[in-house]
């Protein structure tokens, strides 16, 4: 049997998956957790994911590996390889005011050209922009710019420092991926290049792509006039199922940094002493974590991935790249050669927290109360922007209970308008994509949220198209071990994927018509 392992580097934890290469079928697990905060210590990622792999049982069996992680994530890097700065992560907002500058520097028609998205906090060149402007000293430093997911690869290929690596610095060996290198804001998914001008832009330093090759063989850049001119080295791209390199020896002590593991059902923690890398494994080109989620999904054109987290996103896979002028839509790459156009809504899950909180029932509760209401909640509608929106862009929006009249004004309407105004909201973000072009046939309803059955029997009634309830599982893991199996076989894999519903299309049109007409209201401003 031949093993691949596939990672999920996310913002709270890191996971891995060992999974047979030519069935999928899984073999074993691992975690660790991550700290919490916007900006984090890289070294903290390097810690849980080999506290992962030790908690997977090691690697030394496993022939291929592949690290999917969250996204926009600046990673600073000097010439020795050392982290200049905790990393600033996609959900530090300090940049917002550079990202309104680049967008005004740029102009929102030509950015969206270039890059298929609008600059925000979250990307990755707004956050060079408020490095160069907040920091100088620390911009000055930066000889690489990596994302999480590269500096992890780049770490289990054994380069780093010199006294913590075996093959040292050398930042030409640095790689990304077309997904993760999407959201950084200086990389254009229609040509599938970096656009250096843009980073320079950002930045004020010249940038050149990696080359791969050992640092020696580097003829030095002799153009610049000072150190600050010093071409900025950004991660060679590697293409869907090819592979970034193969891993040497490696003994990690992680008893000094207190390494845990943790698993979904327990707060406990147990202490890892140590772990090895073993040399020979083939190491994929990563992902960003929504491509990840979609190749792990085996998502291809006509699947638009829904996904019901404490907020929401819906991104769907096409053969074209797309360009929203509005900033709607996120312009991606994925992970397999196409594109990955995306929505984020801000609302999604927490809607049903928050009003199952305010009705004092738990959640299975709350789902009978919601089933034991007709379609339409009796013209009762929930617009669930408890947190603004982004989709549309109303961030000063507040929620807002319509169509009550004392008849209608029942625990069960309440319920089961959360649900449909829930939905409706998210079938917003599906238009948004359709609207650029993108084909939508199937529906793949990720979540926890979307296990409750209340949520499925709406989610048929507000979607126009089938919704399929793929099986829980490790969607990003999953797609980063798809993407390591395809390093072996050069053939993207075709492992089966099993559903806990199929739900044929029941869809109810007054549903999303009086969503429609209780949006036109508005809100109250929030104070």
């Amino acid at each position: 049997m031949t093993l691949v392992a596939g990672v999920d580097s996310s913002t709270q934890s890191c996971k891995i998956v060992i999974r047979d290469a030519e069935t999928g079928a899984l073999v074993r697990s691992g975690r660790a957790v991550h700290p919490d905060g916007t900006e984090v210590d890289p070294a903290a990622w390097w810690v849980a994911l080999n506290t992962a792999i030790a908690d997977a049982g090691g690697l030394d069996d496993v022939d291929a590996i592949s690290i999917a992680g969250q996204q926009h994530g600046m990673v600073v890097l000097d010439a020795e390889g050392r982290v200049i700065r905790d990393a600033l992560l996609w959900n530090d907002t300090r940049s917002a005011a550079a990202a309104t500058d680049l967008l005004v520097e740029v102009g929102a028609a030509a950015f969206a050209e270039r890059t298929g998205s609008l600059p925000v906090a979250s990307f990755t060149a707004t956050k060079l922009r408020w490095l160069r402007d907040a920091e100088p000293e620390n911009a000055a430093r930066v000889a690489a710019v990596a994302l999480p997911h590269d500096w992890l690869t780049w770490r289990l290929l054994g380069y780093g420092p010199a006294d913590e690596s075996p093959l040292g610095p050398v930042l030409e060996a640095l790689t990304t991926d077309r997904s993760d290198a999407s959201g950084t804001s200086y990389w254009s998914p229609a040509r599938g290049a970096y656009d250096v001008d843009l980073f320079e832009l950002a930045f004020g330093r010249p940038a050149v792509e990696a080359r791969g090759v050992a640092s020696e063989d580097i003829v030095p850049d002799d153009s610049g006039d000072s150190a600050t001119r010093t071409p900025v080295i950004l991660p060679r791209i590697v293409q869907a199922g090819g592979a970034a390199g193969v891993t040497v020896v490696q003994g990690i002590d992680l008893s000094a940094a207190g390494a845990t593991t943790a698993d979904t059902d327990a707060s406990a923690a147990s202490v890892v002493d140590s772990t090895t890398i073993p040399a020979g494994i083939v190491v994929g080109a990563g992902a960003g974590d929504n491509a990840g989620a979609a190749l792990g999904l085996d998502a291809t054109e006509g699947d638009v991935v829904i996904s019901i987290g404490t907020s929401g996103t819906a991104f769907a896979v096409t053969d074209h790249p797309v360009a929203d002028i509005s900033g709607t839509v996120a312009g991606f790459a994925d992970a397999a050669g196409a594109f990955l156009p995306l929505v984020a809504t801000l609302n999604a899950a927490r809607v049903l927290a928050s009003i199952s909180t305010l009705l004092g029932v738990d959640y299975d509760e709350f789902a009978a109360l919601a089933l034991a209401a007709e379609p339409g909640s009796g013209g009762v509608v929930l617009v669930p922007y408890f947190e603004g929106e982004r989709t549309p862009n109303l961030p000063d929006a507040t929620a807002t209970y319509a169509g009550l009249t004392i008849a209608s004004s029942t625990r069960e309407n309440f319920a089961r308008a959360a649900i449909e105004g829930m939905l409706c909201a998210l079938a917003d973000g599906l238009g948004a994509v359709r609207s650029l072009g993108v084909d939508a046939r199937r529906v793949l309803l990720i979540g926890g949220a979307a296990q409750n059955v209340a949520v499925q029997a709406v989610a048929a009634q507000v979607f126009d198209v089938p919704v399929s309830i793929p099986t829980p599982g490790e969607y990003v893991a999953d797609g980063a071990a798809r993407q390591a199996a395809w390093t072996l076989s050069g053939a993207r894999p075709t492992w089966p994927l099993s559903f806990a519903a199929e739900l044929s299309q029941a869809t109810v049109p007054a549903i999303t018509a009086q969503y429609r007409l209780a949006q036109k209201l508005g809100s109250t401003p929030r104070a």
